[in-house]
């Protein structure tokens, strides 16, 4: 058996690879990476990064997201999010936005993985899924970047705020707003 035959033995179909992980199993791993890349056994994510598509009976499915984020960082601590995630609050937000944000303690900056743009920023903390109040805050923390009037959906915000758990929402604010937030919310929360 040749020595590419071999790389591809511990291939899993679904599974992302660096090129640092299949370099165990090969001496010459970047000519093998295009080899299997050239004969459709792999695809190119990203520079080092590489994915062997599952099958299904209506083709190649692309890489679970959280997968993809996962050997990227090499690392299982981050939360993917994104701006659209805003419009389910119901503060007037409707906007579409073509790319996700991912909040973790690695990478910073803009990343296109397998065709779609990931914007990785550094955060000292985040929750391990996405919450309404922890959508609030960051709501209010990333307002600035909203296309949508930002007086009009700070207001609207006010009055989700007064509805949703006091409780939850503070825990949220202090662990995750911004200065700024926490300037704009705990006057709304302190009634």
């Amino acid at each position: 058996m040749n020595k590419l035959q071999e790389l591809k033995k511990h291939l899993k179909r679904g599974k992302v690879y660096r090129r640092a992980d299949l370099s165990k199993w090969s001496k010459s791993v970047d000519r093998h990476l295009d080899e299997l890349v050239q004969d459709g056994t792999l695809q190119k994510l990203s520079q080092g990064l590489y994915y062997y598509p599952e099958v299904t009976v209506f083709g190649e499915t692309p890489p679970e997201e959280e997968v993809l984020v996962r050997s990227f960082l090499k690392d299982k601590r981050f939360l993917v999010t994104s701006l659209n995630a805003y419009n389910t609050l119901g503060v007037g937000t409707t906007q579409l936005y073509n790319s996700k944000t991912v909040y973790n303690h690695k990478r910073h900056g803009d990343f296109n993985l397998g065709g779609i743009t990931f914007s990785f920023r550094v955060k000292p903390h985040f929750p391990s899924k996405v919450t309404p109040e922890f959508l609030l805050v960051d709501l209010l923390n990333n307002l600035d970047q909203l296309a949508e009037d930002s007086k009009e959906v700070f207001l609207k915000v006010r009055s989700k705020a007064k509805i949703m758990d006091a409780k939850k929402l503070k825990k949220s604010l202090q662990e995750y707003g911004s200065v700024k937030t926490k300037k704009m919310l705990e006057p709304v929360l302190a009634l």
